[in-house]
């Protein structure tokens, strides 16, 4: 049996789709997110003022993404869509990051299985707890594939040496300012591809993102960290020159 011209198998499909897809992903900069002592921290690599990858999507759930900003855009307003429904339909109590997690988890595996061009994204939901025990983080791929991640994650760009470093330097129940210490250290080792500076960038406030779920407040958790504020907790853990 001869097959059609430009036959391709399913096997093919899936990892034509997955490398187009992690190519994509790996071209942008880098997300962290990490646990500290009062919450989860969010620390992104952006220029931008108004095109956000982090996001509050609930009253103790965020949001953080890295890819094609049409398509997370896209993800992250269906999101808060969906949590504002099921909080004002049933309590507040009753929207959590896991169900949130797990409709992204579908949508996204739909879209891969489904479409020619797959979502280039890949998505951190996060919850803070009563105490860090109970802080969760997920992370979803373009692929719909789920995964339950403990105490730091990073994604997009230079995810892998991003990740080296944040498994060397982060330490449970960590200050605020030293986690994100630790989070901007961990973006400056991730080089960009292309880039000749071999880990030597200097990250400011005018060009990261940072905001928190914060335990310590009431109801609504989520906090940007910016200005003043961003610039103290910066200098404050700044390398000491030499």
């Amino acid at each position: 049996m001869t097959m059609p011209f430009g036959y391709a198998s399913p096997e093919q499909q899936v990892r034509d789709k997955s490398e187009y897809a992690r190519k994509g992903i790996a071209r942008g900069r880098s997300v962290v997110v990490l646990t500290y002592v009062d919450g989860i921290l969010f620390v992104a690599e952006n220029p931008s003022t108004t095109l956000h990858k982090i996001s509050e999507m609930y009253d103790r759930v965020g949001f953080a993404a890295v890819g094609k900003y049409n398509e997370f855009e896209n993800l992250r307003t269906a999101g808060i869509r969906i949590m504002d429904t099921r909080g004002y339909m049933y309590d507040r109590r009753d929207v959590t990051s896991r169900a949130l997690a797990n409709a992204y988890a579908q949508t996204l595996g739909a879209i891969f299985t489904e479409s020619i061009k797959p979502y280039e994204v890949e998505i951190v939901v996060a919850e803070v707890g009563d105490t860090v025990a109970e802080d969760q983080i997920y992370r979803l791929t373009y692929d719909g594939s789920i995964a339950d991640e403990r105490g730091f994650i990073a994604i997009g760009g230079q995810s892998e040496q991003v990740m080296t470093s944040l498994r060397e330097h982060h330490v449970e129940g960590q200050q605020l300012s030293a986690a994100l210490r630790v989070a901007v250290d961990a973006l400056t080792a991730g080089v960009p591809p292309g880039s000749s500076q071999n880990g030597e960038r200097t990250l400011t406030a005018a060009n990261l993102e940072v905001a928190m779920l914060d335990r310590t407040r009431t109801r609504r958790m989520f906090k940007r960290i910016v200005g003043s504020q961003l610039d103290g907790l910066l200098t404050e853990t700044a390398p000491a020159a030499s």
